[in-house]
């Protein structure tokens, strides 16, 4: 369905019935990303709501950097949970989706039965992993550059975006971002959150996590260190539980569902 939240149209699958779990995607994902999880949770009695992200999927794609700000997105998640007429959610993150998901359960904690926050950490331990994750977020940097990213990532038919990344959905991921405007727009998380100076500025101050949190970290990750998610137990006030992925990439919900499925389900069944 697609629900309108204060100006901004934002596309969403609804699915099942039973305890809801909100399913945030990150870049250069959508909900489907989410579809093996999607399966098993409804399958268990789970209400699952996965929505796009503004800006990537079939949501709408604001033309100013500004609108793709953490807290708007957090401000989504919210607008949308009161549409739907939803108090609290168990919340299952990855990627960009994380980092909206740990700002959303230190600011809201009312609305967040428990977290699981897959590949990136707390903005705070991701900060405090080091030189490590400096280099992996290499790309982080590029992105900042108008026209020159959108031409790095595109020329070649994706070549770039396909031998670094390797995306298990790359020919889906590049239909999506071969039209000029949606490549831009998805670039928005990066102009908007990590500008050039956020690598010499504290990270952002947060409440520490109240709800039960489960951290997942997959050992094949180009893109994140580990540290940056072990580290996060120092920010959870609640229970906490880390759990490593041995073999899988960025992407390991696609990579890893079964074991990624057995992870989340055993997690909530004790939330």
């Amino acid at each position: 369905m697609r629900i309108d939240l204060d100006g901004i149209g934002i596309n969403v699958a609804d699915t099942g019935q039973g305890a809801p779990v909100l399913l945030l995607h990150g870049w250069p994902d959508t909900h489907d990303l989410w579809r093996n999880q999607v399966a098993a949770l409804t399958a268990a009695g789970y209400r699952t709501i996965a929505p796009d992200l503004r800006g990537l999927g079939d949501s709408d794609k604001p033309g100013t950097v500004e609108e793709y700000r953490v807290m708007r997105l957090v401000g989504d998640q919210a607008a949308l949970l009161d549409r739907l007429q939803v108090p609290k959610v168990h919340l299952i993150a990855h990627d960009w989706g994380a980092a909206i998901a740990w700002a959303m359960a230190a600011l809201m904690p009312e609305r967040v039965a428990s977290l699981t926050c897959m590949s990136v950490g707390h903005p705070t331990a991701f900060a405090a992993a080091g030189l490590v994750q400096r280099q992996k977020s290499w790309y982080m940097l590029l992105f900042q550059f108008p026209g020159i990213a959108e031409r790095w990532l595109s020329q070649d038919d994706f070549r770039n975006f396909r031998e670094w990344a390797h995306h298990p959905d790359h020919e889906a991921v590049v239909a999506r971002l071969r039209v000029p405007e949606a490549l831009s727009a998805s670039l928005g998380l990066y102009r908007a959150n990590v500008p050039p100076e956020s690598l010499v500025s504290p990270p952002p101050q947060l409440p520490p996590i109240q709800a039960p949190t489960m951290g997942v970290w997959s050992t094949g990750d180009f893109a994140l260190a580990e540290a940056g998610m072990t580290g996060s137990a120092a920010f959870v006030a609640g229970p906490w539980r880390y759990e490593r992925v041995e073999g899988a990439g960025h992407w390991l919900q696609l990579e890893a569902p079964d074991q990624v499925n057995r992870l989340l389900l055993d997690f909530l069944n004790g939330a």
